[in-house]
């Protein structure tokens, strides 16, 4: 089939690479380029670690994270040139329920350790830094990546239009349920900060905070808060100050401030992730992109295959 994916963050990148490992002929059309150095794509300033973070449905998302989690793994592996390193996890939590997304990583409980957290859950699972995992993406691609802003699904060619527009299906569909997240975060020097672990401490959920480290600095974070649809992202003083108190009161010895970046977040209470005639939709992974990229893109690929195999079988395959 002839496809066109529409966005080139890590969802329509993740997606246009497992269709041509399928024998699909791909072309990408995206406003920004996740892999280009001067993007300000979603997934270019995510912490792009693993983690299910607002998104649904719970079924789904546990099946599509624990595929990543597997192909991040193996990347970690056997492509150190793709920016994907495993670390040590610890989620600090209001109390010991277990994690709603246990199927897709084995958990254990252990201290924490941060001041005034006894417990956390321990895990181990991948991190992918954005600078050279966007990049080796679009390397491994033979599609084309076309830089102009998409009006119409409709109007675009190919036998299939995928829709991974992040945000941007927002206007493309309509779709009143896709919000924006604003997010803000500081990007810091390592200081004492251990580069193998990463904590997050979620017992507040106005005020969540976590440091995610890459490979020569540190993300630390952070906030999640619905806005208007027309927001521009702009820093807040104030949300940087109170990240910085909360690193302090947990002991956290990170570095100095480098930058400061603001965002929004393609958040919907659930992944749109189906067919529509001969557009596909993939959209609405919240903070959750990198988490849930390969076993989305697997799942619209078997979507296709499917669509296939009614056409060939006469519209009698699934009776």
């Amino acid at each position: 089939m002839d496809i066109t994916v529409v966005g080139a963050g890590v969802i329509g990148l993740t997606t246009a690479l497992v269709l041509e490992e399928r024998g699909h002929r791909v072309r990408i059309v995206a406003a920004e380029r996740g892999d280009a150095p001067d993007n300000s794509t979603t997934s270019s300033r995510a912490g792009a670690v693993w983690f299910p973070y607002q998104v649904g449905p719970p079924g789904a998302v546990a099946r599509w994270a624990g595929r990543t989690r597997d192909w991040l793994d193996e990347l970690a592996q056997i492509a150190p040139d793709a920016g994907v390193d495993v670390l040590q996890f610890y989620e600090i939590t209001r109390d010991a329920t277990e994690l709603w997304w246990a199927t897709a990583a084995p958990l254990s409980r252990g201290p924490a350790p941060v001041a005034h957290a006894p417990e956390a859950w321990m895990f181990r699972a991948p991190r992918a830094e954005p600078a050279i995992f966007l990049p080796w993406l679009a390397a491994k691609l033979r599609a084309p990546i076309e830089r102009r802003r998409v009006t119409a699904l409709a109007d675009e060619p190919g036998d299939i239009v995928i829709d991974c527009a992040g945000l941007g299906a927002r206007a493309l569909t309509g779709d009143a349920a896709l919000e924006p997240l604003f997010g803000q975060t500081l990007i810091c020097e390592p200081g004492g900060f251990d580069l193998a672990t990463t904590i997050t401490d979620a017992r507040d959920d106005d005020a969540i905070f976590y440091v995610i480290p890459r490979r020569d600095e540190l993300v630390v974070g952070g906030c999640s808060i619905r806005v208007p649809p027309d927001t521009v992202a702009t820093v807040d003083p104030a949300i940087t100050e109170r990240i910085l108190g909360q690193a302090r009161a947990l002991g956290v010895a990170i570095g100095s401030v480098r930058t400061v970046r603001a965002g929004l977040r393609p958040f919907r209470r659930e992944v749109r992730l189906e067919r529509d005639g001969r557009i596909i939709h993939n959209y609405g992974h919240g903070g959750a992109g990198f988490t849930l990229c390969r076993g989305c893109a697997e799942d619209v690929a078997a979507l296709l295959e499917h669509a296939a195999d009614v056409e060939r079988d006469g519209g009698r395959t699934g009776e």
